[in-house]
């Protein structure tokens, strides 16, 4: 497996080279909207740890993104009034992971609607505000 990329764009997030519409963070993790959103509210939820994947992150570490991914999602719920929700983790680029820091994908879901092919589109800055408002507020 390669070697963890300092310059992977969540690193950046992570150090605050890039901008995010953060909804939630602790001591050893992140959450932010996706700038191309699969479904209104697309968080990924990253750990502060430099882990490429499942496959290089200790379980405990793991743990504090699956715990903020269970508080993330039950707050989307509220939030968007979704139906459901999906959470999904990719590994290496045959697992279909794209960017290599490892994320989950918090994604609400509404009955009949389908979620946007991945990196089809990206959301308007004033709708990711508005959609960070609102999780944010449902998260207390």
């Amino acid at each position: 497996m390669p070697a963890y990329d300092t310059n992977n764009p969540f690193a950046k997030i992570l150090r605050g080279e890039f901008p995010c519409h953060k909804v939630y963070e602790d001591d050893h993790v992140m959450a932010f909207l996706d700038i191309m959103p699969r479904s209104p509210g697309h968080t990924l939820v990253i750990p502060k740890v430099p882990a490429r994947n499942i496959l290089d992150i200790t379980p405990d570490d793991y743990a504090h993104v699956a715990r903020a991914a269970h508080k993330i999602a039950a707050a989307a719920m509220k939030a968007f009034k979704a139906d459901g929700i999906t959470v999904q983790q990719f590994n290496e680029p045959a697992g279909g992971q794209v960017v290599f820091h490892l994320h989950m994908h918090v994604m609400p879901r509404h009955d009949g609607v389908a979620l946007l092919p991945p990196a089809s589109r990206k959301e308007d800055v004033k709708v990711l505000e508005d959609n960070a408002t609102k999780l944010m507020a449902a998260l207390g």
